[in-house]
């Protein structure tokens, strides 16, 4: 059992930051990666791919594909993550998943390209969550968001490939002052049932 510390640091106290400041080193990028993988995943399918957008010049060909109310947050931050998803992934499985190789069977194929698109996002959603706590365990705050245009930052940053963002998440040294209060929670009665 991790410490409670430890709880607070990855969920309790942690926060969703909306203004950041510092660096973030490739180090620590590697070191958030080292995490996520570990992650279970479908077949040990890892769909995820992340392109980190730290230059000026990759978040000025990001911002126009932003909600206007997302677009300062990206330009200050440290590091933009866009958490993407390979709607191949299948093809590693041979790799990823030795075991059985014939599990890229189950997803290869016209036919089979509606089951491999809903593995991939439901997965990559999986490894992004992992990807948010991990960040947060390394003392890296995090922002993730939805708002921006999924087909726009596709054809910026993946044309002439396999892969398709999900969200994206900034990273740095969030700023508590611009924090929100935190929103409700549902309690355990409201959300969840056992049978």
């Amino acid at each position: 059992m991790v410490s409670e510390e430890c709880l607070d640091t990855i969920f309790r106290k942690a926060r969703t930051h909306n203004s950041f400041s510092g660096e973030v080193t490739d180090a620590q990028l590697r070191s958030i990666w080292d995490l996520v993988k570990l992650g279970p995943t479908t077949g040990n399918s890892q769909p995820a791919r992340i392109v980190f957008a730290r230059s000026r010049e990759a978040k000025e060909r990001l911002k126009p594909h932003l909600s206007p109310g997302n677009q300062d947050k990206v330009m200050a931050a440290p590091v933009t993550a866009i958490i993407a998803y390979d709607a191949m992934f299948y093809e590693l499985l041979p790799r990823t998943f030795p075991h059985n190789p014939a599990m890229k069977n189950a997803f290869a194929g016209e036919e089979k390209k509606a089951h491999a698109e809903t593995t991939a996002l439901r997965n990559s959603s999986l490894q992004g969550a992992y990807f948010i706590v991990a960040a947060r365990a390394l003392g890296i705050d995090t922002g993730p968001m939805s708002g921006f245009n999924n087909a726009g930052v596709d054809k910026e940053f993946f044309a002439g490939t396999t892969w398709k963002s999900n969200f994206l998440c900034n990273l740095g040294k969030g700023d508590w002052s611009k924090v929100f209060d935190r929103n409700p929670r549902l309690g355990f009665d409201e959300a969840c049932k056992v049978i």
